[in-house]
């Protein structure tokens, strides 16, 4: 049965700024909400991604707002999409996506055209039917999607535990740290991929480029 509503902090058409699909035009649909932090400031230290820099509370991001039902929320993300443009693409975040996304949010946007991706923290398993996974796990945090196209980690962390580049996906990343210490974490990542392939260095290039 499919959601009588999903919540969505904003939507809006973009270019992917992280990872193997760098640069590609999309849609993204940050729905509301996290299992691993609240979004408020008083409890990001208890929080297992107390690094987050995302707002993902609410529905006051552009083109936010609470959608009836699957074939709302897909209509909603078409029409974001420029008329002219081919290969039409949705990446569906958060906070975590998967406390929303649906069989139905899915089928409805494939039946628009769309290719769907997800990028998820990895502690709900992944429902049938999306097209690219991205999962980034967070330390002391339940792990249940270990597939899917692309694993990509914060760096630096703690340690990176060994045979991580075994589990079934395609492409593996660090992306450093953001913050006072991104230079230095930067050089952290940039080092440890050169000498352990196959770990590639991912950069967000939104915030360098100084869009959404």
């Amino acid at each position: 049965m499919s959601r009588q509503q999903y919540t969505v902090y904003e939507l809006y058409h973009t270019l992917q700024g992280e990872g193997a699909r760098t640069g590609r035009p999309a849609v993204f649909c940050r729905f509301a909400g996290c299992n691993l932090w609240s979004g408020r400031e008083e409890d990001r230290a208890r929080a297992a991604c107390y690094f987050c820099d995302t707002d993902f509370v609410g529905t006051g991001g552009p083109g936010g707002g609470t959608f009836a039902g699957a074939t709302a929320l897909a209509g909603a993300i078409a029409a974001t999409w420029p008329d002219t443009a081919r290969d039409p693409y949705v990446v569906f975040t958060g906070g975590e996506p998967l406390l929303q996304l649906d069989d139905e949010v899915i089928d409805a946007c494939h039946e628009r055209g769309f290719e769907v991706a997800v990028e998820t923290n990895g502690t709900i398993e992944a429902p049938g039917g999306i097209d690219w996974i991205c999962v980034s796990p967070k330390p002391n945090s339940p792990w249940i999607q270990k597939s899917g196209d692309e694993l990509k980690l914060v760096f630096p962390m703690e340690v990176v535990p060994d045979g991580l580049d075994r589990l079934d996906f395609e492409h593996f990343y660090l992306q450093p740290l953001d913050g006072p210490d991104l230079e230095a974490n930067t050089e952290a990542a940039r080092e440890w991929c050169r000498r352990h392939p196959p770990w590639q260095l991912s950069l967000q290039t939104h915030k360098l480029l100084g869009i959404l």
